[in-house]
């Protein structure tokens, strides 16, 4: 039975999707998912979540891509409008978790420059006992290193540990470092789980 939890943030406590700023920008679905396939995409926003500013960031964008410097800009001054709210689903099993003395943690991977901004959205974060913040730590999920120093940080063998994230890639590179693992898919399928392994009552 794992003693620990650690909790991914994006899509797992809050819920993140630069589509839902993006949706405002652009009236059309085709110019929305154009800009975020070929301008501001993941492996571009990516070097945010290791470090590099938002400055830094969008120098080369904006470089390239000129006419589209008041949406590489909204990346960073409309950042907040990406979120549509917290997943109560998580905030309940956090605050059920807290209760029965089950140590929590975050992993996640964002910007140094964002990170007491999300987790002001939920008083959930304040259950958990230390995050590692991926642009602090120059890595990011799925590298394994990352874990280690969860493990290391937090005190705990990984496989004491249930490792909670709604990314395939990062499950699979969890579970390879020997953590347990939870794919998050769906929030109703959270409290089942963690009754599952023991964490809360049935």
């Amino acid at each position: 039975m794992p003693k620990a939890v650690l909790w991914d943030v994006g899509n797992v406590v809050v819920r993140w999707d630069p589509k839902t700023l993006y949706s405002k920008i652009f009236p059309e679905p085709a110019a929305r998912d154009r800009f975020l396939s070929h301008v501001c995409t993941m492996a571009w926003h990516v070097n945010h979540d290791l470090g590099v500013t938002f400055e830094a960031n969008r120098q080369p964008l904006l470089e390239r891509f000129p006419e589209y410097a008041e949406e590489i800009h909204a990346w960073e001054t409309r950042w907040w409008e990406m979120f549509s709210g917290t997943i109560p689903e998580t905030e309940a099993a956090i605050e059920a978790l807290h209760q029965a003395g089950v140590p929590q943690f975050g992993l996640t991977n964002m910007s140094h420059e964002v990170f007491d901004g999300v987790v002001a959205m939920s008083p959930a974060f304040e259950r958990l006992q230390g995050f590692v913040v991926s642009a602090h730590e120059k890595l990011i999920k799925p590298d394994p290193r990352i874990y280690a120093i969860a493990c290391e940080r937090f005190g705990h063998a990984p496989a004491d540990i249930l490792f909670v994230d709604d990314s395939a890639y990062n499950i699979a590179a969890a579970r390879a470092f020997g953590l347990q693992v939870h794919h998050f898919t769906d929030p109703a399928a959270l409290r089942p789980a963690l009754e599952a392994h023991g964490l809360l009552p049935h």
